[in-house]
């Protein structure tokens, strides 16, 4: 392959693990993110572009696929602490008892 098709392939990959890592929607994403890494490409040299964009290709998909395993094998790392004493209680086939309301005392 040629430099160029080189660039242009690492160059797309990187903007694919971008957008992919991308919490908002394509319709609100702007296009800097884009412009920014053309802008990058065009003035960086080929060896040093694509060297700097394989490595954060990986870092990239290493960070999704970190996140998708988290979430897989540990649900319980978004709740609070209560609900995640009461999700753990479930697990094991417990509920747990219902909290007596403080009344205000007059």
């Amino acid at each position: 392959m040629s430099p160029r098709v080189k660039l242009v392939h690492a160059y797309r990959a990187i903007l694919r693990e971008i957008y992919k890592a991308s919490i908002s929607p394509r319709s609100t994403r702007g296009r800097a993110t884009a412009l920014n890494f053309r802008a990058v490409l065009e003035s960086t040299k080929a060896t040093d572009f694509d060297s700097s964009t394989q490595n954060a290709i990986t870092f990239l998909r290493s960070q999704r696929m970190y996140k998708t395993l988290l979430d897989r094998y540990n649900p319980l790392i978004d709740l609070t602490a209560e609900e995640r004493i009461e999700a753990t209680a479930r697990r094991v086939g417990l509920n747990m008892p219902i909290a007596p309301r403080d009344e205000k005392a007059e």
